[in-house]
């Protein structure tokens, strides 16, 4: 058996007890160290914290000490899917419907490699983005990446906006 399956397959039951989805498992050779990476979320499917990561690594550490799934020595990482996790499971679509995502496409399609528009809809093997009003559907073979847009000057702009937020309000509590 795989050591990530063998690994998911002990903590998934654990991990779900504490409130948390186990996204993925990840076990590769980082700067020549061994790294067990669990990604998390929330059933609701909320970010984990840093809490969340910290309270899973505690809980699944003695699990992994005492069954010893993994013959070398390695580091055990606890992370958030994060905001910018490409999609690949059905869950990920699911989540991400009515959401802009970027495709990248491993052969240009009308001169293009990278396309960013509303997710419509999905299937097990293809799913609908609208590109400025056009409904443009995409094998998921034909894919190299489908990931969340993340607009970072609209984000930006909502950072000013909240920092202008909070000096008027020390403003306010100083008069």
């Amino acid at each position: 058996m795989k050591t990530t399956q063998a690994v998911d397959d002990l903590l998934r039951p654990v991990v779900t007890g504490m409130g948390y989805e186990l996204d993925e498992v990840e076990f590769q050779k980082e700067q020549g160290n061994w790294v067990l990476t669990l990604y998390i979320e929330h059933q609701d499917g909320r970010s984990a914290t840093i809490d969340d990561c910290e309270a899973v690594s505690r809980a699944v550490d003695p699990i992994l000490d005492e069954a010893d799934p993994i013959e070398q020595a390695y580091y055990l990482s606890v992370s958030s899917i994060g905001i910018d996790r490409p999609l690949r499971k059905e869950r990920d679509y699911q989540r991400s419907l009515g959401s802009p995502v970027t495709v990248k496409l491993y052969a240009p399609l009308r001169g293009k490699k990278e396309y960013t528009g509303e997710l419509l809809s999905y299937t097990p093997d293809s799913f609908t983005i609208s590109v400025r009003g056009e409904a443009m559907t995409f094998q998921k073979k034909d894919a190299s990446k489908v990931q969340p847009y993340i607009d970072f000057k609209a984000m930006e702009k909502s950072l000013d906006e909240l920092e202008a937020d909070f000096e008027n309000i020390e403003t306010e509590e100083e008069n």
